[in-house]
């Protein structure tokens, strides 16, 4: 009979003319060369070029190459007489020499040394080592012609064969420069080569240019078979090496295999890719790759799945070529094994078969095994291995009932055998595609796939799906249809069919669908309920309950032989005929066989026999049909049992577990659990251990759960958690604790603003480290920072705000319950400060502190200087004093640095001084004092410059008497008031109207604000150049920079908010025009550069008449003296006239002012 199998294309590539071919044997790569000098390497899975090289520069053709899978290498030659050898990993090129003197035709790589053979036009054959540094180490010659290929003997690898164009092929010894024989026959070159791999024949073959090819028997020197049908010179020829086969390719364009025992020509293959130039084929696969002018093409032959078939007994028998041999796992005994190992198995020949096998397969019972090929099978005894019956059948199956088989003849017709003789003849409705053995008789058609009865050939069931192969359980009550994509498990009810008439498709309820596989099966077993099967993707599964097991994932692909349930093992075949096993406990599949069916008596029974190691497996098994409780009781794996009592809500188990088998993950997991299902003690317990702050801050919180709090706090602080130390210290009203952690991680402004929010007992101490961190990077800008103890003028409230500090003590430590939330007003709707001055006007007793005798004093003695009070006094107020205090009181750096203001004038335009009445402010302030007082305003004000974006209040007219009576004149500065009381009236009688309106708009330009309002008009017209030109220089120099560096943010709000409500009235109301007349022009031209200290910050204990009388020995603001001041003001007043000035003719963008 002809042989039959199927030719399937795996790869079409087309290209340039392909001149060699060489497939990887790991990788699934196709490696070719082409006539334009490139390589490239196919994936023929993907069908996609994965690496090319470009080995000759000048498009020159490269004739040879090959893979050297050991070394990663690519070796090739080419016209340019040069070998070349690349790493395909890196695409680095590893070397290149020169071999020949004449075009390299071939290259053969020794299988186990390192060795290379070279054949070329110079009639040579070179050997190679390339652990020499690739040198040459023996030439071969004796052609006379072009030496077309050379080829190692895979019997005998000291021994190679060449094929010559001077019509000889010769065998060569290595080591030896003659040859041992000369094979003669052709009657023109001879052009290629090959030889058999199988043991039984020591055979080559040779294609030439006669058109024909020839078998030779190297050992008797002679040619066996010339195979003739080619038209055209033949140029490449093998031996396949798993199949009965010879492959012959000729420049007629077809490829022709014949059957290596009969030479029979059994097909022709034609894909019009023009000229054949090479084929090449792997060892142990079924892949043919052919070269063409046009391209390349790789088919398979058959099917890869090896001839080989195991009995319920151990016994396994599988065919080499046409050679039967048979292996027994039972003689390893109890000799260890790891899993996926491959068995050492004694194998014993059986003998040869007449035909070529294509499948082996035992009968149920094992005492037969058939054998199908080229359309015959033969059954055989399986002990003696003797002919029992025989016949021609496409295919062979058997039944349920070992002494029952079918065969199918053509596409029409079903033959049944019992007991070796024919019972059954019968016609399908729709054709016959293939038959499947098992419970039922299964054939396939173009319709799907029907179920007959083997007695009666009665339709029981038509499936509408495409089936691969069909598996029964040995009891035949399950079913599993695989198919291209997926399998079905399929429940049979033979109940059904009695006494129920079918339809046209059958009986509807002869089975029952309990399981899919979305996966694509390519063999399998059943094992009670479980079946274990093989996918595409090399994995060991098994399916039982609607559920994927993984066994393994395999290495290559392997087939499975069988189970054998006394060794509780597994075995699996590959295409090499080695066989492995994988244990898989037979009391592990009992036990889910027996839960599948709802036993769970037989369950419990089988459950001792478990091994612990595979208990966690059963309890997972259990778990995923539902069966929780039994499944934690099953399980030994902490892990898994802790996941089910979480699911079982069994909290006393999960504890337990939890503290003998500590973990984070576990006790957030636990924790999450008592929340859902409101244990808030149980949660607290697991939210500590797991350190879980966050959680713990919003359990306590919610709880209002202090105890719990302060030992949140304290955790947090100790773990470095500072954000949630603070919070829960806030929420304690802890503030010293909330200090300390912003000054222990160095976030100093911070707690400066705090301090004076909550604490302002504490803001001196914090701000000298503040100073001194900022010192490090910017010591100008340290140095402007404020300290209460230095400018307490600038903190008028501060007495005020400690006393309150001193009460809110007592309310801080006490924690209010959560129920008393409603009664109790919330922080932004009180009023600190005065709940402090009511609570102290309601306690005429209490003993007033050195500051408040000041101010006591100061309501007696009106125009008296208070003095400050002594070192020892402010050291009772604060803790800590700094030592350098950074220069007198009023220094102009440090105020404007409270000042963040300057640089960004108010949203709103102050109110005009319209409203101001003149009476009150010429009576008594004398002229000389008047000309002083405008700078410190200027610097100790900050309001100007920081007012709110909303308008400021109307002016009110204070009342005289009880503003002086209240008010120490040492603060004179900052509240106005007073100091409009002693404006002389001599000075508004210098200053007319109209000199006002001339001198307010340059100055509302140039100078900032409060220059406008404290500096008298006057100052305009004796000198408007100076007050233009330098005015804004000493703002700009003392206050944008520490502005930048020192943030603005902390430095507003260091800023008391009393300065903002006491400065803006009086400071409009009392600034009277006329002033500004009083600056005299020599301001500019003396001494600009000396420190504005002196001049903005006179000492705030002299009297008027003192600070006039001192005027003459310091400098103003602008460095000069107040002497040549007055006398200056004179002259330029004599010098003025005041009528000829007109406020709407000054220009105030004209240069020419300044000049």
């Amino acid at each position: 009979m002809p042989l039959r199998f199927d030719i399937k294309r795996k790869l079409s590539a087309r290209s340039d003319r392909v001149k060699a071919l060489d497939v990887h044997d790991s990788e699934p790569w196709l490696l070719v060369a082409l006539y334009s000098g490139h390589l490239n390497i196919w994936n023929y899975e993907t069908q996609n070029i994965v690496k090319t090289i470009e080995a000759t520069s000048n498009d020159l053709p490269i004739r040879t190459a090959r893979f050297i899978e050991r070394k990663s290498w690519v070796v090739c030659g080419s016209d340019d007489m040069v070998i070349r050898v690349y790493n395909y990993n890196t695409m680095d090129k590893v070397h290149s020499f020169e071999a020949h003197a004449d075009y390299i035709r071939c290259i053969s790589v020794h299988p186990t040394q390192s060795f290379i053979l070279t054949s070329s036009d110079d009639m040579m054959i070179k050997l190679w080592d390339w652990n020499k540094n690739w040198a040459c180490t023996q030439t071969f010659e004796g052609h006379t012609h072009y030496v077309m290929q050379v080829v190692f003997n895979p019997k005998d690898t000291n021994t190679f064969a060449s094929a010559s164009l001077d019509k000889t092929i010769r065998v060569w010894q290595m080591g030896s420069t003659q040859p041992n024989f000369t094979l003669v026959g052709h009657e023109k070159g001879v052009n290629c080569l090959d030889y058999y791999r199988g043991a039984d024949k020591p055979y080559l073959i040779s294609g030439a240019d006669d058109f024909v090819a020839k078998i030779w028997d190297y050992q008797n020197k002679s040619c066996v078979q010339t195979l003739v049908g080619h038209t055209q010179n033949v140029t490449s020829v093998c031996f396949h090496a798993d199949m009965p086969i010879i492959i012959t390719g000729s420049e007629d364009g077809t490829i022709r295999l014949w059957h290596v025992n009969t030479y029979r020509l059994e097909f022709t293959l034609n894909y019009g890719f023009e000229r054949v130039w090479c084929v090449a084929q792997l060892p142990g696969s079924n892949t043919l790759s052919i070269g063409y002018d046009e391209g390349a093409i790789m088919i398979k032959l058959g099917r890869e799945q090896p001839a080989i078939t195991m009995d319920n007994q151990g016994k396994i028998i599988w065919a080499k070529h046409s050679e039967i041999q048979q292996a027994n796992v039972k003689a390893l005994g109890d000799s260890p094994h790891k899993d996926g190992e491959i068995l050492p198995l004694a194998v014993k020949d059986l003998g040869s078969c007449e035909i070529f096998p294509q499948t082996l397969v035992h009968n149920p019972n094992g005492r037969f095994v058939v054998v199908c090929g080229d359309g015959e099978y033969i059954i055989y005894t399986a002990l003696a291995w003797r002919n029992k019956s025989f016949g021609t059948a496409e295919e062979f199956v058997w039944s349920a009932d070992s002494s029952m088989y079918a065969i199918r003849e053509g596409n029409s017709r079903v033959k049944i055998f019992k007991n070796f003789k024919e019972v059954q003849d019968f016609k399908p409705d729709y054709g016959v595609d293939g038959i499947y053995g098992g419970q039922l008789l299964g054939v396939k058609s173009g319709s799907g796939l029907t179920f007959y009865n083997w007695e009666t050939t009665a339709l029981v069931r038509r499936i509408e799906v495409a089936p691969q192969q069909v598996y029964w359980s040995d009891n035949g009550e399950l079913v599993c249809i695989a198919t291209e994509d997926e399998a079905f498990m399929l429940r049979y009810n033979p109940d059904v069919i009695e006494g129920t008439p079918p339809d046209e498709d059958g009986f509807e309820a002869a089975f029952d669908v309990v399981g899919e596989v979305a996966d694509k099966v390519m063999t399998g077993v059943w094992v009670g309920d479980c079946f274990i099967y093989t996918n595409s993707e090399n994995r060991l599964n098994y399916h039982v309950g609607g559920e994927i097991v993984t066994i393994s994932h395999l290495d290559r692909t392997q087939y499975i032989l069988g189970y054998i349930a006394k060794d509780s093992k597994l075995y699996l075949g590959d295409k090499d005929l080695n066989v492995t096993s994988f244990a898989l406990k037979t009391a592990v599949l009992e036990y889910q066989t027996a839960v599948m069916r709802q036993d769970f008596e037989t369950a419990d029974q089988i459950l001792p026999s478990i091994d612990e190691e595979h208990r966690t497996r059963v309890a997972q098994f259990l778990e995923k049909q539902g069966f929780k409780e039994q499944a934690m009781a099953v399980s030994v794996d902490p892990a898994h049992k802790f996941e089910l009592a979480l699911q079982l809500n069994d909290f006393a188990t999960a504890y337990g577990l939890a503290v003998e088998h500590s973990s984070e993950q576990r006790w957030k997991q636990l924790s999450d659990l008592a929340l859902r299902s409101s244990d808030f003690n149980l949660a607290k317990k697991c939210m500590f251990n797991a350190k879980d702050y966050s959680g713990l801050l919003l359990l306590a919180s919610s709880l209002g759960d202090s105890e719990s709090m302060v030992q949140l706090a304290e955790l947090a602080h100790s773990a470095g958690k500072e954000n949630i130390a603070f919070t829960a210290y806030m929420m304690l009203n802890n503030i010293p604790k909330c200090l300390q952690l912003l000054v222990e991680t160095e976030r100093y402004p911070e707690a400066a603003i705090m301090a004076k929010t909550y604490m302002p007992s504490e803001v001196s101490k914090i701000l000298k480290l503040w100073q001194a961190d900022l010192s490090k990077t910017n010591e100008k800008a340290a140095e402007a920072l404020a300290d209460p103890l230095q400018y307490d003028n600038l903190f008028p409230e501060l007495q005020l705000a400690l006393k309150a500090e001193k009460l809110l003590e007592k309310e801080r430590s006490t924690l209010l319950p959560a129920a008393s939330y409603p009664a109790v007003a919330p922080n932004w709707e009180r009023d600190v400060l005065a709940e402090t001055e009511e609570m102290l006007a309601s306690l005429p007793e209490v003993v007033a502190s050195p500051k408040e005798d000041e101010m006591l004093t100061a309501e007696v003695k009106e125009e008296q200087p208070v003095s400050e009070p002594e070192e020892e006094e402010k050291e009772d107020l604060f803790e800590e004093v700094p030592e350098d205090l950074g220069g007198v009181v009023g220094a102009p750096e440090p105020l404007i640095a409270l000042e963040p203001e300057p640089s960004s004038p108010p949203s709103e335009p102050p109110m005009p001084p319209i409203e101001l009445e003149p009476e009150p402010v010429v009576q008594e302030v004398p002229a000389d004092l008047a000309v002083k007082v405008p700078e410190p305003i200027i610097a100790l004000e900050p309001e100007p410059s920081s007012l709110p974006s909303d308008p400021p209040m109307p002016p009110v007219e204070p009342e005289p008497e009880p503003v002086v009576q209240e008010v120490p004149l040492n603060l004179v500065e900052l509240a106005p008031e007073p100091f409009a009381e002693f404006v002389p009236e001599p000075i508004a009688e210098m200053v007319p109207e109209p000199i006002s309106e001339v001198a307010s708009e340059p100055i509302v330009e140039v100078a900032p604000e409060p220059l406008i309002e404290l500096a008298p008009e006057p100052v305009i017209e004796l000198a408007p150049e100076p007050l233009i030109e330098l005015a804004p220089e000493p703002v700009i120099e003392l206050a944008p920079e520490p502005l930048i560096e020192l943030a603005p943010e902390p430095l507003l709000e260091l800023a008391p908010e009393p300065l903002v409500e006491l400065a803006p009235e009086p400071f409009i109301e009392f600034t009277p025009e006329p002033l500004p007349e009083m600056v005299p022009e020599p301001l500019v031209d003396v001494a600009p550069e000396p420190p504005a200290e002196e001049a903005l910050a006179p000492a705030p204990t002299e009297t008027p008449a003192e600070a006039v009388e001192e005027a003459s020995e310091k400098r103003d603001l602008f460095g000069n003296s107040s002497t040549d001041f007055l006398d200056d003001m004179d002259r330029e007043i004599s010098e003025l006239n005041l009528d000829d000035i007109n406020v709407d003719d000054i220009d105030l963008d004209d240069e020419s002012l300044f000049d």
